[in-house]
């Protein structure tokens, strides 16, 4: 019975619980009960996230709850302490941080939104059918576009392009539509590791200043030896067979290729701010945007299609005539489910960070593992939980790292969500769009292969940038 009620006075009299006074700046909630609270709430959370693809239930919901209740729990605990506003300080700092990359991402997702709908990837996705390559040349080709497009779009947005290109031409080869999809997954993910642009979490890291624009670029070796190790290993495995042939045609509509050249004054632009003006690079992606709020005006007062002659060969091209291209459709077009949960994991992660988890992992991964050790083990995580909270805890932990390290870490969230289906967004956004063929297990089976890859990558980056460590 007294223990029975010493537990209900620690948690109804949380000043019980603190060594730390109401003076200090911060409160150490790591053994108090709305610490072991928090935590619960954010594994739940995420068990939720990680049963998207059986619950439906889209990832950014039960993160957003988590992160209110985490911090309402904060917010109870200082207020009764009498620092009515450091909790407040603390969730506009996660905030300010969230702001950033959430407009940096909304620009980056608008541009790729307005090429979708111009038919860029479409046109691509025609060419490639239209050839005639055989599957195992399809195989080579679907990677390597999946590797180079992934640093300047995504690994999400490549991933489903290239995946439709694959799925159009393998028909009922189940085999080969497995093995292309698990080879894109790899190259998409090993792509965006090198480019600040490639994935959330290098955006993360250029943004907070830990690198600069191209010092990531040292890590492309590195990333070609993650994507070709496992590649070569499938090859074998993929039918030397080659599909049949379609006449597809598709015309890109007006002003497309022009978007594409905007996309990349953009990119040229946040860089430059970045680099040479010291500002934060969001600002010159969001004066990008005014670049294609400028052209869509252009694009939407030029349409004239009851005026223009109608060619039905190039009936695309007209059809971008009949409504005029409006760039906040665009917008509205981007992956909010995606930009939401990256709000719910930036400040439940920023809470455990606030309530002192982060400090103490660190002290165990990066003082008594080695940030070595810890660096691949924060890749063998983000196979099984996303790497965006991975990589914001490890950067909300800033630990003392050479800068060989700090790209170690890079490589290693950015490629280690190859090893499982569920490890990388744009592994769990294939097995929507293939569902049935490429599963969880059919990804599994070839762990191993992806396995060997990893490990290869990191020894190569060891190796030949052995003098940043």
């Amino acid at each position: 019975m007294n223990k029975i009620l010493t537990a209900l006075m620690m948690l109804l009299l949380p000043s019980l619980t603190f060594a730390s006074s109401a003076t200090a700046e911060r409160l150490d909630l790591t053994s108090h009960p709305v610490g072991y609270a928090a935590l619960a709430i954010f594994v739940l959370a995420y068990l939720f996230v990680m049963a998207e693809e059986f619950t439906h239930l889209r990832k950014s919901k039960p993160v957003i709850l988590a992160a209110g209740i985490i911090w309402a729990l904060i917010g109870y605990i200082y207020v009764s302490h009498g620092m009515n506003h450091a909790a407040e300080a603390a969730v506009r700092h996660n905030l300010l941080e969230y702001a950033e990359l959430m407009l940096f991402l909304l620009v980056a997702m608008t541009y790729i939104s307005a090429m979708a709908e111009r038919k860029v990837f479409d046109a691509l996705r025609a060419w490639l059918i239209n050839k005639g390559f055989g599957f195992r040349q399809l195989f080579w080709i679907t990677g390597i576009l999946a590797f180079f497009i992934s640093p300047i779009a995504d690994n999400l947005t490549t991933a489903l392009l290239m995946a439709a290109v694959v799925m159009a031409v393998g028909g009922d080869n189940q085999r080969f539509v497995v093995l292309a999809l698990i080879n894109i997954v790899v190259a998409a993910n090993a792509g965006g590791a090198f480019s600040p642009f490639g994935d959330i979490t290098t955006l993360m890291v250029w943004q907070k200043g830990i690198l600069q624009f191209n010092e990531f670029f040292v890590l492309f070796i590195p990333a070609v030896v993650n994507f070709v190790v496992p590649a070569a290993i499938m090859h074998f495995a993929i039918p030397n067979e080659k599909p049949v042939a379609t006449n597809e045609d598709v015309n890109m509509k007006r002003g497309a290729m022009v978007i594409v050249g905007l996309f990349l004054a953009t990119i040229v632009t946040a860089v430059s701010y970045h680099n040479f003006l010291h500002l934060p690079p969001v600002l010159g992606m969001l004066t990008g945007l005014a670049y294609l709020q400028f052209f869509g005006y252009y694009l939407k007062k030029t349409h004239n299609f009851k005026n223009s002659p109608y060619d039905e060969d190039k009936a695309d091209q007209n059809v971008g005539d009949i409504v005029p291209f409006d760039v906040f459709n665009k917008i509205a077009r981007a992956e909010w489910d995606t930009l939401l949960f990256f709000y719910g994991v930036v400040l439940a992660v920023g809470g455990l960070g606030f309530i002192g988890y982060l400090a103490m992992a660190s002290d165990i991964m990066y003082t008594q593992w080695g940030p070595t050790s810890a660096n691949i083990a924060v890749g063998i995580l983000s196979a099984i939980v996303d790497n965006i909270p991975v990589m914001f805890a490890v950067l909300s932990m800033n630990p003392e790292m050479a800068q060989g390290q700090w790209l170690l870490v890079t490589l290693t969230a950015g490629v280690g969500g190859s090893l499982l289906s569920v490890g990388s967004a744009a592994g769990v956004a294939l097995m929507g769009q293939a569902r049935g063929i490429y599963t969880f297990f059919a990804h599994l089976k070839w762990t191993w292969a992806i396995g060997l890859g990893y490990a290869a990558s990191i020894w190569v980056h060891m190796w030949l940038n052995a003098s940043l460590f």
